[in-house]
């Protein structure tokens, strides 16, 4: 290996760890921003070229974030090629260390505070005892992955006659809730390459992998991302009190039944390239009751991670649609069977339900309500959803989408029980790689140029799969889906167009083939997270290096 950048990321890693940057926390995210724009303006190539490092503050934030930047221009010739090498520098909270909280950030202490609080896995006490994994909150996700591409910024800054061509390395905030970091920051890749002239030709993202299974001691790259859509679902019920319940149309039972449908369904697993997207998972479910009574519900809602390797967000619109009419017929089957027999046991006359299947899209509903009452309709949703933002900006963008479809239900005429089904989440698109264009074909072989280098000195196994399987601001970097099903996304959406906006046009400018050489490790997001020191401090910056230098070198 050509770079020894072991010691430097160890020590930018845990320097970084030691300032929390929990998403949302004030502060946080941006004291790291300046960390690493401090870093990198205490180098001689950015004394010289201050210009090419900014910190900047993210758009539309109501917890004032930033992020950076930095660029090297290559001497070796005069191609505008550049690549992008991006991750995030907030991480998940610290709830679950309990009292020893404040040890998260201090990865020398907190493997000591682990053993003497926690019962602790046979795994994580042979990793704690090896000396080959560092411990703490971010460590993995993702600090180390940022601190490996601080080392090549350092490294290019000092072999600029390496390149021809361009790095720009980003540190974004806010990975982990709405991305609103990564969309601030095609802004200024945007306004880079009208500046600088950069033509854009790959990115690659560090973000964390882990083992599939027990016993699995490969260590993976990806190309590609994967893509997440989270489909909302409100029912609208008929309201009784609970002595009265057959004349109830419970929603909890409506959504209670889409998610028995839904959630961990594999018919529902996206498969493309031969890899397979974990199922639906739900990840929310409540209704809208506020203090105890005794009747029975009007509104309930749940929302589930739909992943895609190969489906668009019309496609995913239209399944979850099919869903959501199936477990409507099978509750309204269910109540007529349920009351068919309490009526044999009380020895009364039966008389069928009255309910109908009744599911609509956002689009659909919205279009119907349009229709109805025009322009004092429109009028009306549209204040109530900017009002709604200006009132409550921090509103959870799920939570937002809720009260709107709420508002719209106002205006309903027929108040029949009926599902909405919208999209609640930002828009982490699919990105499939195949090589059929040369950006693709070169990304790919200057990838697999550089693992065959590393792999005979790595300890353990190097493979490379399609579809990196966890969220990230990878998603950002391309759009595969065409702009009619896109156009369903934001069709679909209450929040679209005031809380929330995803602009195609603006990804387009940047459309480039991704792979994820990342961070490797066990246990993201949980208080054994933890970081494989070699590969992660040694082995992924120089495969990161072989690749760039395949790329513009």
């Amino acid at each position: 290996m050509k770079l020894n950048s072991f010691d430097e990321v160890k020590r930018l890693t845990q320097e970084m760890v030691a300032i929390p940057s929990i998403n949302k926390e004030p502060g946080g995210e941006t004291a790291v921003a300046r960390y690493i724009y401090d870093y990198y303006m205490g180098l001689d190539y950015f004394k010289e070229h201050p210009d090419r490092v900014k910190c900047f503050q993210t758009k539309n934030d109501f917890v004032e974030r930033h992020s950076t930047y930095a660029y090297v221009k290559g001497t070796k010739g005069n191609s505008n090629r550049t690549v992008i090498v991006m991750g995030h520098l907030d991480t998940v909270g610290v709830d679950d260390f309990g009292t020893i909280r404040e040890y998260a950030f201090k990865c020398e202490e907190l493997p000591e505070k682990l053993k003497e609080t926690f019962k602790l896995s046979d795994e994580v006490l042979a990793d704690m005892e090896s000396g080959e994994y560092m411990f703490g909150r971010g460590v993995l996700d993702m600090k180390s992955g940022v601190a490996g591409h601080m080392y090549l910024i350092k490294y290019f800054s000092e072999h600029t006659d390496e390149l021809d061509g361009n790095i720009i390395a980003i540190a974004e905030c806010d990975e982990e809730d709405n991305s609103k970091g990564i969309i601030t920051a095609l802004d200024e890749l945007v306004e880079l390459k009208k500046k600088e002239g950069f033509e854009y030709i790959a990115c690659i993202n560090a973000d964390y992998s882990t083992n599939y299974s027990p016993g699995d001691e490969n260590r993976y790259i990806y190309y590609g991302s994967i893509g997440k859509l989270l489909p909302c679902f409100v029912a609208f019920g008929k309201e009784a009190h609970v002595g009265q319940a057959f004349s109830a149309m419970d929603p909890n039972l409506l959504i209670a039944e889409i998610t028995r449908k839904m959630s961990l369904n594999t018919d529902l697993c996206d498969i493309a390239q031969g890899e397979v997207a974990i199922p639906p998972v739900s990840l929310k479910q409540m209704d809208t009751k506020g203090p105890y009574t005794v009747q029975t519900a009007l509104t309930a809602f749940s929302y589930y991670n739909f992943f895609t390797h190969g489906w668009d967000p019309a496609q995913v619109l239209a399944k979850s649609r099919e869903i959501a009419v199936e477990a409507f017929d099978d509750v309204v089957k269910y109540l007529n069977e349920q009351y068919k027999k309490f009526c044999q046991l009380s020895n009364v006359p039966y008389v069928e339900l009255p309910w109908k299947t009744r599911v609509y899209t956002w689009k659909e509903f919205n279009d119907y309500l349009t229709e109805l009452h025009g322009e004092p309709y429109v009028k009306a949703i549209r204040e109530f959803t900017e009002n709604l933002h200006k009132e409550d900006p921090e509103l959870d963008l799920r939570l937002f989408g809720l009260r709107v479809a709420e508002e719209a239900w106002k205006w309903c005429e027929d108040k029949s029980p009926a599902i909405i089904l919208f999209f609640g989440s930002v828009f982490s698109a699919r990105i499939e790689m195949t090589g059929k264009t040369e950006k693709e074909a070169a990304l790919l072989d200057s990838v697999e140029a550089a693992v065959e280098k590393i792999r005979p000195e790595a300890k353990r196994q190097i493979k490379t799969r399609m579809f990196y399987p966890y969220i990230s601001d990878s998603s950002f970097m391309a759009v595969c889906d065409d702009t009619l099903a896109v156009q369903a996304l934001r069709d679909n959406m209450p929040q679209y167009g005031v809380k929330y906006t995803h602009d195609v046009e603006k990804i387009m400018e940047i459309n480039v083939p991704v792979v994820n050489i990342g961070t490797f490790g066990r246990d993201g997001h949980m208080l054994t997270e933890r970081v494989d020191m070699q590969q992660t401090f040694q082995n992924v910056p120089n495969i990161t290096y072989e690749t760039i230098l395949g790329l513009i070198g």
